[in-house]
């Protein structure tokens, strides 16, 4: 797309939504420091550098495209050229298992934050700062219950590694000059039905309060719910209703995985509940189809939904933003870019919303005028707002990263 027709659609654009009091230029200039976490995950098929062996613990990947990356060099290969596609302002996700473990197996209740300097310098050359996950998957001593676990021997291995983990996250933090955001989810429950409910939440609560009672200034702690797990449908300890409480009586952030609820639930409604009770959300951008399969995120009603609620809660300084999906049966580098991309559009299109307009509406119980701008807002020239947003930030416009993929993949991902 040549630059001129760029410039005059945006123009075109600009003067419609100011029009109904919206500010184009402000919108992008928001959006362009708004953090999206990359997962590192989605290179390699949550496989990571410890074991080299397929998912476990309540979640799979599927899939078999070629060009996994296979090492720590060729997963920061692909993000870095991820990076160059994309506008805007990019973090990195790691979790435990793609540390730099070249001296040897270090098993988890032994990771230090020497494992991950590498990553922190790298990240320091690139200018972007790092998040981070504990990891208690894919496992020896996974089974169905870690923290949770009333082995006490597993369960202490268990706590040891997430508090290990946190100090990892506090060494990131310091190094980056920016909180770290270390995110704890456990796969814990059971295949089918057990009456011991209670007994294993408690055990959770315990673990996690003997977890967080070291106080780490550098980096910051959020809990993960989760609906169910692959051979663990019948019962999750670390349920939604277990994480809102716990999190709102330890005023801990929640983690809201977009991909962890039932489909016919409004995630978006969530937002506002939470942030009542909790300080911060970390939001998981996700695509369940038929459970949490974490498909590639796309531009639907539910994200879009997400962000127009998080703009409307005035609530951006509140919630962070992370990307949380593994699709091995498409080229892995655009599977980033297309999740990326679509999550940019729908918190541009809440910026874009003529939001004061709308309220002056509600409050004067003007439901008709509300309702018929909600309509027609839909409408508006969004789309020539987020191609000026790339060509400003000089990446590739509408389907031009098609192409740059497709060479990626033919001199790199194809000789692997």
């Amino acid at each position: 797309m040549d630059s001129k027709s760029i410039e005059k659609a945006y123009a075109a654009a600009k003067e419609r939504y100011a029009a109904l009091g919206v500010d184009t230029d402000k919108a992008i200039a928001q959006l362009e420091k708004i953090p999206i976490s990359l997962q590192c995950w989605q290179t390699d098929d949550v496989m990571g550098f410890e074991r080299n062996e397929s998912l476990s613990g309540g979640i799979q990947t599927t899939g078999n495209y070629p060009g996994r990356a296979r090492n720590i060099d060729e997963v920061r290969s692909d993000l870095e050229f991820v990076m160059k596609l994309l506008a805007g302002t990019q973090r990195v996700n790691l979790h435990e298992v793609y540390g730099d473990f070249k001296d040897g197996f270090v098993d988890r209740d032994q990771c230090e934050p020497k494992h991950f300097k590498s990553w922190m310098d790298w990240a320091k050359n690139l200018g972007i700062k790092l998040d981070f996950n504990s990891t208690s998957f894919s496992h020896p001593k996974s089974g169905d219950l870690s923290l949770a676990n009333p082995d006490k021997g597993i369960r202490d291995f268990w706590i040891e590694h997430t508090k290990r983990c946190r100090r990892i996250a506090d060494a990131m933090g310091k190094a980056q000059k920016d909180p770290c955001i270390m995110n704890i989810w456990v796969h814990d429950g059971s295949k089918d039905l057990t009456v011991e409910r209670m007994r294993y939440r408690e055990i959770f609560a315990e673990s996690l309060d003997d977890i967080l009672s070291e106080d780490l200034p550098h980096m910051k702690t959020c809990l993960e719910a989760k609906l169910f797990g692959i051979g663990l449908e019948s019962y999750t300890v670390g349920s939604h209703d277990f994480v809102a409480g716990y999190c709102s009586t330890r005023k801990l952030m929640y983690t809201l995985d977009t991909g962890h609820y039932e489909q016919t639930e409004n995630i978006s409604d969530m937002v506002s509940s939470l942030l009542l009770f909790v300080p911060e959300l970390m939001l998981h951008t996700s695509r369940p189809v038929r459970w949490d399969s974490d498909h590639v995120v796309i531009m639907n009603d539910q994200t879009l939904d997400l962000f127009k609620e998080v703009v409307r809660c005035d609530a951006l300084n509140r919630v962070h933003i992370g990307l949380d999906y593994f699709d091995a049966s498409i080229n892995r580098i655009g599977a980033y870019v297309i999740g990326t991309r679509a999550t940019q559009k729908c918190i541009l299109q809440a910026l874009l919303e003529p939001l004061k307009t709308l309220r002056k509406y509600e409050d004067k119980g003007q439901y008709f005028q509300r309702l018929a701008l909600l309509e027609e807002a839909k409408s508006l020239p969004f789309g020539a707002v987020y191609d000026y947003f790339n060509y400003k930030n000089e990446v590739p416009v509408g389907t031009e990263f098609i192409p740059e993929i497709e060479k990626y993949e033919k001199t790199v991902l194809s000789k692997r």
